[in-house]
């Protein structure tokens, strides 16, 4: 029978539709594995080889045998880095420069990987990255918020198969980053505790919805996920930003990143998904009601006009099945 379940974090009522609901195998992407994708492409301006095709480098990464991670500005930026921060309002019209940053973080020298299939400490480099260019834009006044996220995948919003992710700084805070802040302030202040903190003591409780537990991160899929497999990554560690992610947490990280996307990989045959690190705002750095995060989603089901008109959503996988079929997927002859 249909249930509708609340996530207390995002304030979504979601409609676990399962007498829709598929066997958790056939959400798998058809013949994603038949396609051949090259080492190297002459043409490819994130490949070894191609450095002057994407200007200016903003960070490199380097070992002994050249460079392992690059962060270059955007070809086509959304935001900015030149000007003032300036606001507009005339009556209900309102506007502000698009002031800020927009970075490309290509991801290893290789044109063939995907995360799944990277080294541990490669995908650790990845997010080495991901704090240095955080800590960095941060010092930017004009910056509110910073979001790092990765498309994987034409059907995830990617133009170029190079293995990628993106980093932008806005001059706002998005109002649906605003709204799940609000929110939880609002559960510290009636609780006396981080609701981020107490969903993930409930989660380890409960254990049918875990996916993969490391040391220092947990995978799981919520009570009331959005949609089929989708899945948060969460601190043990109560932090709010990003960026106080210490060395040891960060190779633990990248072990949990890369087991959950390659369970992803194998068992849902390579789909497309997006990821993001959701952080707190950039004018605060510790708090006792925030939690920073990882949301993956794979793009295994589509939105329609159900959730556009009513802004609920219909998930016809049930969490528990996905998070035990995900759990029982063997990475190790990946």
């Amino acid at each position: 029978m249909t249930e509708l379940r609340q996530n207390l974090i995002t304030k979504d009522w979601v409609i676990i539709a399962t007498d829709r609901s598929k066997r958790q195998d056939e959400f798998s992407q058809i013949n994603k594995h038949q396609i051949v994708i090259p080492s190297y492409k002459k043409d490819c301006p994130f490949c070894l080889g191609n450095e002057e095709l994407t200007g200016p480098e903003s960070f490199r990464l380097n070992d002994a045998s050249g460079w392992k991670v690059r962060a270059v500005p955007n070809k086509y930026p959304a935001l900015s880095p030149e000007g003032e921060r300036v606001r507009n309002i005339n009556g209900i019209f309102r506007s502000l420069s698009g002031v800020g940053h927009h970075e490309v973080i290509i991801e290893n020298p290789r044109h063939d990987l995907t995360t799944a299939l990277m080294d541990v400490e490669d995908v650790a480099n990845i997010i080495k990255v991901y704090r240095q260019r955080y800590s960095e834009i941060r010092k930017d006044r004009r910056v509110q918020t910073i979001m790092i996220f990765k498309n994987h995948g034409k059907g995830a919003g990617t133009s170029l198969e190079h293995p990628h992710s993106q980093l932008a700084a806005t001059p706002v805070v998005p109002y649906e980053l605003r709204v799940r802040i609000q929110e939880a302030m609002r559960y510290f202040d009636d609780m006396g505790e981080c609701l981020f903190c107490r969903t993930l003591a409930e989660e380890l409780a409960a254990g049918e919805r875990i996916i993969f537990e490391s040391e220092h991160f947990v995978a799981f899929i919520p009570y009331a996920a959005l949609s089929p497999f989708h899945i948060w990554i969460f601190p043990r560690r109560h932090s709010s930003s990003f960026d106080e992610i210490t060395d040891e947490e960060m190779l633990d990280l990248a072990v949990n990143l890369k087991t959950v996307l390659r369970k992803i990989y194998v068992g849902l045959n390579n789909p497309d998904y997006n990821y993001n690190i959701r952080s707190i705002p950039t004018d605060e750095v510790r708090t006792d009601y925030f939690h920073w995060y990882i949301a993956i989603v794979p793009r295994v089901s589509l939105t329609a006009g159900f959730e556009l008109g009513s802004g609920m959503f219909i998930n016809t996988s049930l969490p528990e099945e996905s998070a035990a079929f995900l759990r029982s997927v063997n990475i190790e002859s990946c």
